[in-house]
């Protein structure tokens, strides 16, 4: 599967227009490690490319591609207790962090949508 991301916008005789490039998994994990390498591990990268396709299919639109942003949107934390420590707030469980944010739980960490 892929995810479209709607990017590339451009002007020519005098028309807007823009042009959209189907990112696959491989080029969303590529692009985040030229761009922000430090932002989250691979295995991250993998669950989050997998929420943001759930969430195209679910909300039926396709989600703009911006590498920034969605590294000013998403964390990724090694546990709930970092979590914890970061927000000062202490968090029992995902289900007591999920009345906060959007959790995404994969192996080996958690990335959440920073509020």
């Amino acid at each position: 599967m892929v995810v479209t991301f709607v990017n590339y916008p451009y002007i020519s005789h005098g028309q807007h227009y823009n042009m959209k490039e189907t990112v696959t998994r491989h080029r969303f994990i590529d692009l985040f490690m030229k761009i922000r390498p430090d932002n989250f591990s691979r295995l991250g990268l993998h669950a989050l490319f997998d929420y943001i396709e759930e969430l195209e299919e679910d909300i039926g639109e396709e989600i703009e591609f911006d590498v920034i942003a969605l590294c000013c949107d998403f964390s990724e934390y090694k546990d709930i207790n970092e979590i914890s420590e970061a927000y000062d707030k202490d968090f029992s469980d995902s289900e007591d962090l999920g009345d906060y944010t959007q959790i995404i739980d994969f192996e080996g960490g958690i990335i959440i949508q920073d509020w």
